[in-house]
């Protein structure tokens, strides 16, 4: 036994590599690309750290190139779920007793095998997978993923060391204990590590975890287990299954062990697994933990005074970067009038300058949404926008599903502030601008405020302080994110803790100590250092 206390300093943000022209860098992602592509992978479920494959396979094709198989994988059904919650259980015992300093061990050997051995495979396979460019999966796969395991380390760490106060003859201490139980990790597509991190947060702090990844992210899910079982992993600490939805929530929701869901994904789906939890509450041993991020309708509002070029690039890129699938991504715009029509000229020059294709060349800026069901959601809006006299198309509206998912980024010009592509959620690469008389900003701010249930993320761009000052308070409920003169996605970890309230979660912030605190127990403890030996106080004496 160890009689030393282990500090693990704040890092640094993982580097961004620029893929430019004849890089090494870019020369061993698209040598990593081809390897891939030159192979069909087998990929199986991982429960106890053991390989189950169980011959029901589902096709791997780049939502870019749908003719392509990258290969299969196997689904589960509801004996792999009982057996992942089983060896989870069976683990627990051991890992909740590891010293604390041996499980950072394993999640920063983890962080160093993706920075290192692992980086081109991690973003090759996020870029195949989910049809990221270059940038964006090295931006998500590989520094996202590698700072949410330091940062976590560090924070963990730091809440380790919190301790109360004592007073004299007493010693007080606090211990910060995993729940009671298993923890359930269901992660998106979107974010390879939004993936990497739902389950390996939950695991730091000394739970055992089932995780289900959307099936559109099991190419690079595969590749985040692996590196974590070649980190050192005790089996059964993180169970990697792919069963179907319902029947997950069915058995795990059920399960009296059930502790805890750390979730992305749909606010349809999060509010009946909150649902279903609270029925169930009887059969728990304790209140399992609900935290989930669920999604937006997040905001672009520029002032009179705002910067034309400023507004117009925070728009092309928070609207269509990664196609606009970014939960934090910029759906609706609020342009005044004095500086609309400008704003709206350089944002469409900007998108005739964007190339669409597939991820392996990499000049291409936009490339394909995730599969078929996304597609037809997105061209609906779309084409419900033509054939309505309300709206206007300005750019884009073109698509086609024959070589893959693929919509041009798209923008409709609405009259009416509250049109539904104002709205509703589309999770896709359509931005709807408004335009309102420049005079009224204070009422587009209430106008901004109301018009969605949504509250993750939004920018307001102006070069007025006032101005700036104003929309801060005034929208202090909007956005757990908000931004000043910049588009509204790509928070950092350890800079920019990501999460919404309303209708986009529970605002519990990954990538900060708030997140953490979710998956553990605390017990205090006091120690009477000389007990008293007399029931008697002082006051019950006369003299």
């Amino acid at each position: 036994m160890h009689n030393a206390y282990f500090h693990f300093a704040a890092p640094a943000n993982e580097p961004v590599y620029s893929y430019a022209p004849g890089s090494p860098e870019k020369v061993a992602l698209k040598k990593q690309l081809s390897a891939f592509k030159a192979q069909q992978a087998d990929i199986p479920m991982y429960i106890n750290n053991q390989e189950i494959r169980t011959g029901k396979t589902v096709d791997l094709r780049p939502p870019h190139e749908i003719k392509h198989k990258l290969g299969h994988f196997h689904m589960g059904e509801a004996s792999h779920i009982n057996d992942a919650i089983a060896a989870a259980l069976a683990a627990k015992e051991q890992w909740a007793a590891t010293p604390w300093e041996q499980r950072a061990g394993i999640f920063l050997k983890a962080a160093e095998l993706i920075a290192t051995k692992y980086r081109y495979h991690m973003n090759a396979a996020t870029m195949l997978g989910q049809s990221k460019n270059a940038y964006q999966a090295e931006i998500d796969s590989a520094c996202e993923l590698i700072d949410f395991l330091r940062y976590n380390v560090h924070f963990l760490s730091e809440i380790y060391k919190q301790q109360p106060v004592s007073s004299p003859g007493v010693h007080n201490r606090t211990e910060y204990r995993p729940l009671e139980g298993f923890v359930l990790a269901v992660t998106p597509f979107n974010f390879t590590a939004i993936a990497g991190n739902l389950p390996t947060s939950a695991a730091m702090c000394g739970n055992v975890v089932v995780w289900k990844p959307a099936d559109t992210q099991v190419f690079a899910a595969n590749m985040f287990m692996q590196i974590m079982i070649e980190a050192g992993l005790p089996a059964g600490v993180i169970n990697l299954i792919y069963v179907d939805g319902p029947q997950l929530g069915d058995i795990c929701f059920s399960h009296p062990e059930f502790a805890g869901i750390h979730f992305t994904g749909s606010t349809a789906v999060f509010q009946h697994m909150w649902q279903t939890i609270g029925q169930n509450i009887k059969k728990y041993k304790a209140y399992p933990r609900i935290v989930g991020e669920t999604g937006g309708k997040d905001f672009v509002l520029a002032h009179s005074s705002a910067d034309v070029a400023v507004t117009a690039i925070a728009l092309a890129r928070g609207a269509f970067e990664y196609q606009g699938q970014k939960c934090s991504a910029a759906s609706r715009a609020y342009l005044p009038s004095n500086i609309a029509e400008a704003v709206k000229t350089r944002l469409l020059a900007e998108l005739k300058t964007m190339k669409m294709g597939s991820v392996e060349d990499f000049s291409n800026f936009i490339n394909a949404v995730i599969d078929e069901r996304s597609f037809d959601k997105i061209t609906n809006y779309i084409e419900n926008a033509k054939k309505d006299p309300a709206a206007k198309i300005i750019a884009g509206g073109n698509y086609s599903k024959t070589e893959g998912y693929f919509i041009e980024p798209t923008v409709i010009e609405v009259t009416d502030p509250k049109y539904v592509t104002m709205c509703e959620e589309i999770f896709g690469p359509v931005l709807t601008i408004y335009t309102y008389d420049a005079d009224k900003f204070e009422e587009i701010i209430s106008v901004v405020d109301s018009s969605s249930s949504y509250a993750l993320t939004g920018s307001i761009i102006a070069q007025d302080r006032y101005a700036i000052d104003l929309a801060t308070k005034k929208l202090v409920n909007a956005a757990g994110n908000f931004y000043i003169n910049d588009k509204p996605t790509g928070a950092v970890v350890g800079q920019q803790p990501f999460g919404g309230a309303r209708a986009s979660g529970t605002n519990d912030k990954a990538g900060s100590m708030l997140n953490l605190y979710r998956w553990l127990s605390a017990r205090t403890i006091k120690e009477t250092l000389v007990p008293p030996t007399e029931y008697g106080y002082p006051f019950i004496k006369e003299a």
